[in-house]
């Protein structure tokens, strides 16, 4: 006979609970681009606190237009991890001294630090870029800024 031990610690309330008793299926049909959004990208989101009742994660995917490039800006407490899907984006931040451009291929992965001030671009003319993108907050935060460091 089965028992709860090893699933759940609130076995009962899990599995009646709305939304955290079943396996959630966004098709890619139905991303949304209701979410943060800062200039010269265009972000969907998938998985989210209102997509699917996810408490810690977002998850979802940016797509940048060739020579597009978007305004500085950080993701307050989300740590922020990328996916490379397709085209060559490029990463700028600031390291104290000087700014950093990281360049990157199709199956790279990119990592950002919790409120680190950055851009996305895609210096290509003619391909596009689009990345996945997972964050450790239920919902996408992008707070825009003037710069990538203050002045």
């Amino acid at each position: 006979m089965a028992t709860s031990e090893g699933f759940h610690p609130d076995f009962d309330r899990a599995a009646t609970e709305v939304g955290r008793n079943r396996v959630h299926h966004v098709k890619a049909s139905d991303i949304s681009s209701d979410t943060a959004q800062s200039e010269g990208l265009r972000r969907f989101a998938a998985l989210s606190g209102s997509s699917v009742g996810a408490e810690k994660l977002w998850m979802g995917e940016t797509h940048a237009a060739p020579g597009a490039a978007s305004s500085n800006h950080h993701h307050g407490e989300s740590e922020t991890a990328i996916y490379v899907r397709s085209g060559n984006p490029e990463f700028v931040f600031h390291d104290g001294t000087q700014e950093v451009r990281i360049s990157t291929a199709p199956g790279d992965y990119v990592f950002i630090p919790p409120y680190l001030p950055h851009r996305e671009e895609n210096p290509d003319p003619s391909t596009p870029a689009e990345v996945v993108i997972a964050r450790s907050t239920q919902e996408a935060i992008v707070v825009n800024l003037p710069a990538l460091y203050p002045l």
